[in-house]
């Protein structure tokens, strides 16, 4: 078993490299633990078996798939990151301000975070090119209303979306209320419409119930995730894989806000076009 804080990202990557050998079966499991990660970290074999609708044994195939020595063995790598994070912020400030030099601290946390957004920015000409942005370009400017889904880290992105699209008179709904009506709200999306969905892992999971939903409904999802097995994946018409870079724990979303401040110029200029 591969040990260390970087073990999440190494069992991550194996199942990413994966997931064109792997059979449909443990292809559906894979991407099940890795969405509910949290669930792994706790559950027993039957009960993450049951919930993923697998047998056991799938779990099983699955670790040794991956060069793990059984089930048990793969599912330490869950605990480990469940324990990582259960870290309180003020233990992760701790830990960044041992490291700096006596009254340094404040510039060291400014240029960790600056360093953080650089590296994530210059990896995103590699990640998305053209192409791709511009079929989430060509999707979104033919919706009627574009609904907006994000929660948590991603909620920022969607909210700049929302801002932006108000700006230049381009219709959208956040799907985020705080009287709980987010389904109803998602059930007045139609075929005309188009989603524009943000979620990384862990991935919440009221994000994927209703990108679940709208997908159930024939509306056409634009995802913005992390991963080809990201839950979103196959529930999108197009969908863009952005890794962000961390300082310390602290994650970056500077890649995804560049693309999110792209967007709402790109698809303005497009619905120009086709008037």
């Amino acid at each position: 078993m591969v040990k260390g804080k970087n073990s999440f990202e190494i069992l991550r990557s194996r199942i990413v490299g994966a997931q064109d050998t792997l059979p449909k079966r443990l292809a559906e499991a894979a991407g099940y633990v890795l969405a509910n990660p949290d669930e792994i970290a706790l559950g027993t074999t039957a009960s993450i078996a049951k919930a993923a609708q697998v047998q056991p044994s799938t779990l099983v195939r699955l670790a040794h798939h991956l060069g793990y020595e059984g089930f048990s063995d793969l599912q330490q790598v869950f605990r480990e990151r469940l324990m990582a994070r259960a870290s309180s912020y003020e233990e992760r400030l701790s830990r960044l301000e041992a490291k700096a030099s006596p009254g340094t601290f404040d510039g060291t946390v400014m240029h960790g975070f600056i360093d953080a957004a650089r590296n994530s920015v210059d990896k995103l000409s590699a990640q998305v090119t053209d192409a791709e942005f511009a079929k989430v370009v060509t999707v979104l400017a033919r919706a009627r209303t574009i609904y907006l889904i994000a929660r948590r880290r991603s909620y920022p992105l969607a909210a700049h979306l929302a801002y932006a699209f108000g700006k230049l008179g381009i219709r959208a709904i956040m799907v985020g209320s705080t009287n709980g009506i987010d389904e109803e709200i998602a059930d007045m999306a139609q075929a005309d419409d188009a989603a524009f969905i943000c979620s990384f892992a862990p991935y919440a999971s009221d994000t994927v119930d209703l990108a679940v939903r709208l997908h159930d409904r024939g509306v056409p999802i634009v995802a913005l995730t992390d991963s080809p097995l990201s839950p979103l994946a196959p529930l999108s018409k197009v969908w863009l894989e952005i890794a962000e870079n961390d300082y310390a724990g602290f994650r970056s979303i500077a890649a995804s806000m560049a693309i999110v401040s792209a967007l709402p110029v790109a698809i303005a200029e497009r619905r120009r076009h086709m008037q």
